[in-house]
């Protein structure tokens, strides 16, 4: 009896889900991250510019 997840046809699939995890992670999530961060800063720097009025010389 093997153990689980040590069987020799398991390999195709571990690695076909391995590269999907990647794109998933390159496509969907990083560019989702920059948005937020992006977005983020953008709402801080509104509100703070709302509050203490814009920057002057």
């Amino acid at each position: 009896m093997s153990a689980v997840g040590h069987d020799k046809g398991d390999h195709p699939r571990r690695r076909r889900m391995e590269v999907f995890a990647f794109f998933l992670l390159v496509a969907v999530l990083m560019p989702a991250l920059a948005v937020a961060t992006v977005g983020s800063y953008g709402l801080t720097v509104w509100i703070y510019q709302s509050i203490a009025g814009p920057p002057t010389k």
